[in-house]
């Protein structure tokens, strides 16, 4: 999993703008301390967003090698029900 959160390093400690959702109590982090000024914000956003979506698409390949699968049918039959899709 991959997940990033914004914050601010403060007197010592990192606060975070946002907690994060079904991250254990313990779980390895990794901190990059930006200059101000020096990167363009949006373009950050956007190239950790890239690293999450390839993060997921890992997951999903690590997941069929595993032979964790399911019918394609099943996942119709899912999407349907979660969407109101009429088939």
């Amino acid at each position: 999993m991959l997940k990033t959160i914004e914050g601010i390093y403060k007197d010592g400690q990192i606060e975070l703008n946002e907690l994060p959702n079904q991250v254990g109590d313990s779980t390895q982090v990794l901190v990059t301390f930006i200059e101000p000024n020096k990167i363009n914000a949006a373009k950050l956003r956007q190239l950790i967003e890239q690293l999450e979506t390839i993060a997921g698409i890992q997951q999903g390949f690590d997941e069929l090698n595993a032979g964790q699968t399911r019918p394609i049918q099943d996942f119709i039959q899912e999407m349907q029900q979660k969407y109101d899709i009429s088939s």
